[in-house]
């Protein structure tokens, strides 16, 4: 699902874990030897390694008697924590959106994050397999609001959205989401940094049928672009690569409803719930 997922490790889990290497490789031990002393898979240890995953509670007491009671491992779960609330592969790309000059966004799945209101984000997280737990969910709404906030403290970054108009007929949530959803993109649009234009289903051209993409300029006018797929992400920055991705942005802006229009398609939708 789009921008949430497995958690991106922090810098702690990543000490931590190049803690457990190290001391791992000074007994002498494979991963997969490691991991039989301490009832561990050597994939588990890997992750561990890697910073990729939170060690349970009573790790630290299993492994210090394998790797010479040191007390390093004990001292160094204490300090562990995560970032929580945005998937591994999305975490690179939300830095940059931080100081980005220009962010455009194409749509053809779900609501982009910094578009969603609570309701209709926390829908999509509460159906979203396999279940995540309250403190999950919880993270997840925490860091998509605090992404949120970039298009009002950012006001000289310039904001453009594309989104296919099935996105609102879906009626995610129900009617009182979707009128509440409506609502809050047509405030979103009013500003002064923000456009936002609406695909038409009945299009015979579309140059975003290739799925979805975000481009993004740097204050040092270097542009990236990513792309997101089902537990997985791309960030690009093959200026080639990029440059297509754009030439078919600029198609769709073309293609799509008029900023004029794209606003009053919603308003009838709104006032058709």
């Amino acid at each position: 699902m789009v921008e949430c997922g497995e958690p991106e490790s922090s810098d702690s889990l990543r000490t931590f874990g190049a803690v457990v290497q190290a001391l791992r490789e000074h007994a002498g031990l494979s991963r997969e030897e490691f991991g039989d002393r301490v009832g561990l898979s050597k994939h588990t240890v890997a992750s561990l390694e890697l910073g990729r995953r939170m060690p349970d509670p009573t790790f630290p007491e299993r492994s210090e008697p394998v790797l010479g009671n040191t007390g390093a491992l004990t001292k160094a779960a204490q300090h562990l924590a995560r970032q929580p609330g945005l998937a591994a592969w999305f975490r690179r790309w939300a830095q940059l959106e931080t100081t980005a000059i220009t962010l455009y966004t194409y749509e053809c799945r779900l609501i982009p994050g910094l578009l969603q209101t609570e309701a209709y984000a926390r829908t999509l997280f509460t159906n979203q397999l396999p279940p995540l737990s309250d403190e999950q969910i919880e993270a997840q709404w925490v860091a998509r609001a605090e992404r949120q906030r970039l298009l009002r403290e950012r006001p000289n970054t310039a904001f453009a959205f594309i989104l296919e108009e099935h996105l609102f007929r879906r009626h995610t949530g129900g009617m009182e989401v979707t009128r509440g959803l409506i609502d809050h993109v047509l405030e979103i649009a009013q500003l002064r940094n923000v456009e936002l234009q609406i695909m038409p289903t009945e299009q015979e051209t579309h140059a975003g049928l290739d799925g979805p993409m975000r481009l993004l300029e740097t204050p040092e006018n270097k542009w990236f672009a990513y792309c997101e797929g089902q537990e997985s992400g791309q960030f690009i920055a093959d200026s080639k690569v990029v440059s297509m991705l754009q030439m078919r942005y600029a198609r769709m802006r073309s293609q799509a409803l008029t900023l004029k229009d794209s606003m009053s398609l919603l308003q009838r939708m709104r006032g058709d719930l």
